[in-house]
């Protein structure tokens, strides 16, 4: 059944799909989809697992630059509904199994079996006994099977958001990035694994203020915890163009450049490193109807290094481009790195609550460093505050310049392959 949520995100697509004049399998076709998964889309009965899908639906139809941003606050409120309700359904489902397992025994029990007298034994176990190890036997069962389902069902659901249950799955569990080489051809090893949604470690500030990470419980109150939590995807694309990273490999054992919701797992799986800029964009939203404010947000650097020796590709050359919200910027070449805003954008303070999301994209600028650094989000709330940690799943962004460096690129409907980049701006890098 379609969520409140849903609904209304669907509402507005329709909307969109009904002033382009465009049918239902004409944007199916040029979004990549079947044309029954756009009619659930549309319906509200299924949402886009990244919000990649909705915003290319929305350049399909025409939307504006204030539609972009509605669209996406929808969406973000009908993917954490989503989520709400699978996670409510499996506790319901196990407790209603094993009720009805504690039934049909019972009834068994009080049922007289028909027999020849036998010698006394020893005493059966009790009835109120046997009704328990019964009962406990099936709620193990259903659990082995729930829980299964739960965790590897949605991953196999194309309206369900894969990094997602795989950060909600691995929450708390931070893993050890290596610091910047000391050398410029240092080379960072390679991460294990893709974080398309970043989290931090729980903390304590020597204040004693609240702290905690991105994927702070949500609830009605959330009352002793942390009030806010944020959804990072730090390799987001600020167009669907130009995006570039420092891979140590020759362009012949690089592949094709990825699309926006493959890209933490193309980052990890070469070892790369987001070269000259890294476009970061965060969704922030209250976990209950409180409000809270969003008092700053700065910049901590863990270690700054000479920059990486290595081959610069940029992806996805010559196509258009995207659409800018809350806008701010970080110069990691500076001093003291700190967040500032960009193209009019006003400065904190913010207000969020459950229903009222925002989503700030931040664009870090490195070209004489390489440079690993996280964010910290100051929030209030009543008469509690604390900071909260952002970064690539426990683990620090990692920035790096690139004058210099071999340059490729590879063209979009050229020869698919990646081809020396031609010098034109000798300051491309900011």
């Amino acid at each position: 059944m379609a969520t409140t949520e849903a609904k209304a995100f669907a509402e507005l697509l329709t909307e969109l799909k009904d002033r382009s004049g465009q049918s239902y399998g004409a944007l199916a076709a040029k979004l990549h989809v079947s044309t029954s998964t756009l009619h659930r889309y549309c319906n509200g009965d299924a949402v886009p697992a990244e919000f990649s899908v909705a915003e290319r639906f929305g350049r399909l139809c025409g939307a504006k630059g204030e539609e972009f941003v509605e669209l996406h606050r929808r969406w973000i409120l009908a993917d954490e509904a989503r989520r709400r309700s699978r996670s409510a359904a499996a506790p319901t489902a196990v407790a209603a199994a094993a009720s009805d397992s504690a039934s049909v025994e019972e009834r068994a029990a009080e049922s007289p079996e028909a027999g020849p007298d036998v010698p006394a034994a020893d005493p059966p176990p009790s009835r109120s006994r046997k009704r328990l190890y019964v009962t406990l036997a099936a709620a193990a069962v259903v659990v082995a099977v729930a829980v299964p389902a739960v965790i590897f069902g949605p991953l196999n659901d194309s309206s369900t958001d894969r990094s997602s249950v795989a950060s909600e799955v691995s929450e708390g569990a931070a893993s050890k990035s290596p610091s910047p080489s000391a050398s410029p051809s240092g080379s960072p090893s390679a991460d294990k694994s893709p974080s398309p949604k970043a989290s931090a470690s729980d903390r304590v500030t020597p204040s004693g203020k609240e702290s905690g990470g991105g994927a702070a419980g949500g609830g009605k109150g959330a009352v002793g915890g942390v009030p806010v939590k944020v959804s990072t995807k730090p390799y987001a694309f600020e167009d669907p163009c130009t995006q570039h990273y420092l891979v140590d490999r020759p362009a012949t054992r690089v592949p094709p450049p990825p699309n926006e919701p493959d890209a933490p797992g193309w980052v990890a799986a070469l070892g790369a490193v987001s070269s000259g800029s890294q476009y970061i964009e965060l969704a922030i939203q209250g976990t209950g109807v409180e409000t809270v404010v969003l008092k700053g947000l700065n910049v901590r650097v863990v270690g700054s290094d000479a920059p990486l020796a290595w081959n610069d590709f940029a992806t996805g050359v010559g196509c258009g481009g995207g659409v800018t919200t809350r806008a701010f910027a970080v110069d990691l070449d500076a001093g003291r790195p700190s967040v500032v805003t960009k193209g009019g954008q006003r400065d904190f303070p913010y207000k969020v609550s459950e229903s009222d999301p925002e989503v700030f994209q931040i664009s870090a600028n490195a070209s004489a460093r390489y440079v690993s650094w996280y964010l910290e989000l100051e929030w209030s709330s009543g008469g509690r505050e604390g900071t909260l940690r952002i970064d690539d799943q426990g683990k620090p962004f990692r920035t790096s310049g690139a004058k210099g460096r071999p340059s490729y690129q590879y063209l979009l409907g050229g020869d698919s392959k990646w081809e020396t980049a031609p010098v034109e701006d000798p300051d491309q890098y900011p």
